[in-house]
């Protein structure tokens, strides 16, 4: 957002955080974009305007990517419009598509900030495994036919936990920023039969950093790489050293974390 356009929101009265889920499949990620091409952001921030009557400037805690969903997105917004809060998300959502919506709504002190008040987040990657693919799981899990070697993963996943560099996890492209990042927890484990769930809560996260890590420890769920061999890439801090990028489809903003009485977690909310 642009200073002058930060003054002016923070200038209305109310400040109205939200939860939002949404299937990420036909958006071109969660960030506004130049139309035609349309994002998330656009959709929401459309209809919000409709429901508040002024304009509306999204900040958000994550900006997924092309692809990827989430149950648990956080945004805030500042606006004079009158709505009670406990009536936001009916209204929201009777106009929103089926594949966005929102969840909770709050009234958040004046400093809130949905992208730098959050100290912490949860992401879910999903993968299907079996001899064929299932048609239900397509657009919401990495299809692998090949057994998966569960054990194996968590125990690369372990070397993640705690403070370490995570640039050989980074992609290029993201926005400038320290590669030092607490994992507090890292598990994966079967969902249900054949779907793989892999939840990682973090201090923070580069970009596509999830994705990458998923992609390395599933080439040490394959056999092809062994535990020690991510805990070499992992300490080798280069990017040509772990795996290729694992697909958008298997990703949701699970969870956001927030500190202080009026900065509500999302993980204590309905996330699914």
């Amino acid at each position: 957002m642009k200073k002058e356009h930060k003054a002016m929101m923070k200038a209305r009265r109310r400040n109205i955080a939200l939860q939002v889920a949404y299937d990420g499949t036909a958006y071109a990620g969660f960030q506004r974009q130049t139309p035609p091409i349309v994002a998330v952001q656009n959709v929401l921030e459309e209809k919000l305007e409709t429901i508040f009557g002024d304009t509306i400037e999204l900040a958000a805690a994550g900006r997924t990517d092309a692809g990827v969903h989430a149950y648990g997105q956080v945004v805030n917004f500042f606006t004079d419009g009158t709505i009670p809060t406990d009536r936001i998300a009916r209204a929201v959502n009777s106009l929103l598509p089926d594949d966005i919506a929102v969840k909770a709504a709050w009234e958040a002190d004046r400093e809130f900030s949905a992208r730098h008040s959050a100290t912490s987040k949860t992401y879910l990657y999903r993968i299907q495994t079996g001899e064929t693919p299932n048609p239900m799981t397509a657009r919401y899990a990495w299809y692998i036919r090949r057994p998966l070697d569960i054990v194996a993963m968590q125990s690369a996943l372990d070397r993640i936990v705690g403070t370490h560099d995570f640039s050989a996890f980074r992609a290029s492209g993201g926005a400038p920023m320290s590669p030092v990042r607490t994992m507090y927890e890292a598990t994966i484990g079967e969902e249900r039969d054949g779907l793989l769930a892999c939840r990682i809560h973090g201090s923070g996260f580069l970009y596509h950093m999830v994705r990458n890590v998923i992609g390395t420890i599933a080439n040490v769920g394959l056999g092809v790489l062994t535990v020690d061999d991510f805990e070499r890439i992992l300490a080798s801090r280069d990017r040509q050293q772990a795996s290729a990028t694992a697909p958008a489809r298997g990703l949701y903003l699970l969870a956001v974390r927030y500190d202080g009485a009026k900065h509500r977690s999302t993980s204590s909310l309905d996330l699914c």
